[in-house]
C-alpha cells in the first residue's frame, strides 16, 4: 500500500513538473526585439571607377516579434530615407532626389518573416533571416545573414547583404566618365532590448 501511495505521489509530481516546464517553455517561446533607433544604423558602400562612396542612414524605428522554436518572425525595421549622408552634400541631394525619390518615398523597410539557425538568449547566435525589403514602394524578398549577440536583455545584431538597386528600379548614377557598380553593399547594425 505504501508502495502504491509513493508511486502515485511520484506520478503526480512528475506530471506537475512536466506541466510546469511545458508552461515555462511556452512563455519563453515568443520574443520581441524593440530597436533602439539612437544606436542603430545602416551603412552603405558603393564603388565606382574612381572611388568608393560610404554613407549612413538612420533607423527610424523597429520592433520584431520572433519565435525561436518555430523560426517565425514579424514586425518591421524602418529606415529614414531622408537621413542618408555620404560626406558630400551635392551627392546626397542627388541621391535623395533622383535615386531614392524621397519626395514620394520617405522610408525603406525590412519586414522579417522567418529565420533559420539556433537563437540563444545569451551569447552568440548565427541566423539567416528571410524577409521583405520595400524600397520605392516595391517589395523584394531577401535573405540576410545576421550575427547576434545577447547580454542580459540587450541585443546587438549585424548583417550584410547586397542590393541590386538598378535591377530594382533605382536610377543608375553612372556617367560617360564614371561607371558605378550596379549593386550597393549594405551593413546593418541593430541594437535593442529583448522583451
Amino acid at each position: 500500500m505504501r508502495c502504491g501511495l509513493s508511486g502515485l505521489r511520484l506520478g503526480r509530481l512528475a506530471l506537475m513538473v512536466g506541466i510546469g516546464f511545458s508552461g515555462w517553455s511556452g512563455l519563453q517561446a515568443q520574443q520581441k526585439l524593440v530597436v533602439d533607433s539612437a544606436k542603430s544604423e545602416v551603412h552603405f558602400t558603393l564603388v565606382d571607377t574612381l572611388h568608393t562612396v560610404r554613407g549612413t542612414f538612420h533607423v527610424q524605428q523597429g520592433e520584431v516579434d520572433f519565435n525561436p522554436s518555430t523560426g517565425e518572425a514579424g514586425g518591421s525595421i524602418v529606415v529614414n530615407a531622408l537621413s542618408g549622408t555620404s560626406g558630400n552634400s551635392m551627392r546626397d541631394k542627388r541621391m535623395k532626389k533622383d535615386e531614392l525619390k524621397t519626395e514620394s518615398f520617405q522610408s525603406v523597410t525590412f519586414a522579417p518573416k522567418r529565420f533559420t539557425g539556433a537563437f540563444h538568449t545569451s551569447g552568440d547566435s548565427a541566423l539567416q533571416v528571410h524577409g521583405l525589403f520595400t524600397m520605392l514602394g516595391t517589395t523584394h524578398e531577401i535573405d540576410v545573414p545576421m550575427q547576434v549577440q545577447v547580454s542580459e536583455e540587450q541585443l546587438h545584431a549585424v548583417g550584410s547583404f547586397a542590393i541590386p538597386y538598378v535591377k530594382w528600379g533605382l536610377k543608375d548614377p553612372s556617367s560617360m566618365m564614371i561607371k558605378v557598380n550596379k549593386e550597393v553593399q549594405i551593413d546593418l547594425l541593430l541594437v535593442g532590448t529583448l522583451r
